[in-house]
């Protein structure tokens, strides 16, 4: 599993004119090959009066799923493209289509893949892009004597403070960077002086917006 890696938020859209054209760009996460054909198709239904439904995909850890369609555009001048603006922003997991509707005016080569290139760059600045992160999840057990105190470190730490249980002794559960898991645990049984019943739990990914470069 990556440590981290970008994709998008789940989906969004985005429509700009060009030349009288309209192009319709929608974004979607998708983690396997059969949910972008999925939304690729569920498009094309929507707008099935459009010009083209051009699209792109990457899907993978290492990017081994790699698709591009200009669907009737001139070869290379749309799926292409839009690939290479998902390769530029380094997205996984996300699909791509452009809805054209076309306005009477031929942009030609170099203006249909600045057009596509633009619609999937604009699309990805809507919809949003994330950063995901591998955590390992852990299960801290406590005296209610250390409940103030270790609830104020952990806040005011960079780990993500998941829930607190309260029974006889009070749990929290904690996610942690991989990376930084083996530094946590030093770290809780300094601050509880060795006091803390320590158990791992799940991995999972947690999502941090991206801010947009735009």
């Amino acid at each position: 599993m990556l440590k981290r890696y970008l994709t998008v938020n789940e989906n969004g859209s985005n429509e700009l004119n060009i030349q009288k054209s309209r192009f319709i760009g929608y974004i979607r996460r998708a983690e396997t090959e059969e949910d972008a054909i999925a939304f690729i198709d569920e498009i094309k239904k929507k707008h099935h009066d459009a010009t083209h439904n051009c699209s792109a995909y990457m899907i993978g850890e290492h990017d081994n799923i790699q698709k591009a369609n200009d669907d009737g555009e001139p070869s290379g001048t749309a799926g292409v493209p839009m690939l290479e603006v998902l390769k530029k922003q380094q997205l996984k997991d996300t699909v791509v289509v452009v809805t054209r509707y076309f306005g009477g005016i031929k942009l030609g080569a170099g203006g249909l893949i600045r057009a596509y290139g633009k619609a999937t760059s604009q699309a990805i600045q809507a919809t949003g892009v994330v950063e995901r992160i591998l955590t390992d999840g852990f299960s801290i057990t406590v005296d209610y004597t250390l409940l103030g105190m270790l609830e104020n470190e952990i806040r005011q730490s960079p780990h993500i403070l998941h829930a607190i249980n309260y029974a006889d002794d009070v749990e929290f559960i904690v996610y942690v960077e991989t990376d930084e898991s083996t530094a946590f645990k030093e770290w809780i049984v300094n601050l509880t002086s060795d006091n803390a019943s320590i158990q791992p739990l799940d991995q999972k990914y947690i999502e941090k917006e991206v801010p947009s470069s735009h």
